[in-house]
């Protein structure tokens, strides 16, 4: 499928809150952004620059907003995804389609976009990422299995500490090698550890 292939049935793929994300597109299809396909989720764009995406979840659906951070949010709707790491980005959550206020959105989807074009992005300093000593129990399974210690390697240095430090911080032993039997399955796969928080 092409993206527009892809917008298409992300908003006509049944699910409990389909008529609320249509509703939060034909919102944005109100503005002057131009709807494309990127990370799994409708994306909309201005002059090619990345503003918001429209997602939807199991328990909710909402907004991304890319350069939240600058946006006024005067109704604290806004929540940064995870607090010291997402610099920029802002999600707006819903739960019920009751829950939109379309002229409040609106105004945040029309605040966005002059953000963008004023050329209000974060600009990301890329301090190299501190290199966490890898726990004992994931550098054995790594040695064991060539497959999984390639796959580990390849990843970058942000994501192997997520594992390093998801294992290590684990308090009781049980829980440490829960918690490995996880990553390993992961890993496996080339997946980071909140890769399904980060698609965006």
């Amino acid at each position: 499928m092409d993206r527009s292939e892809k917008v298409a049935f992300y908003f006509n793929e049944e699910h409990h809150y389909k008529e609320a994300i249509c509703l939060l597109r034909e919102l944005a299809l109100q503005t002057e952004v131009e709807e494309t396909y990127k990370w799994q989720f409708p994306t909309y764009t201005v002059a090619g620059k990345n503003v918001f995406a429209i997602c939807k979840f199991n328990n909710h659906f909402g907004i991304w907003f890319f350069n939240g951070a600058f946006l006024k949010d005067t109704k604290a709707v806004l929540e940064n995804a995870q607090e010291g790491k997402t610099m920029a980005m802002r999600h707006w959550k819903f739960h019920a389609k009751e829950d939109i206020d379309q002229k409040m959105v609106l105004g945040y989807l029309k605040e966005a976009i002059e953000n963008q074009k004023q050329g209000k992005v974060l600009v990301s300093t890329k301090k190299t990422p501190r290199k966490v000593e890898i726990p004992t129990l994931l550098a054995e399974a790594l040695e064991s299995d060539k497959a999984l210690k390639d796959a580990f390697k390849g990843m970058s240095t942000y994501k192997q500490n997520d594992y390093c430090e998801y294992i290590q911080t684990a308090k009781q032993e049980k829980t440490k090698i829960k918690r490995l039997e996880k990553s390993k399955l992961l890993i496996a796969q080339g997946k980071g550890l909140h890769d399904q928080y980060r698609n965006c």
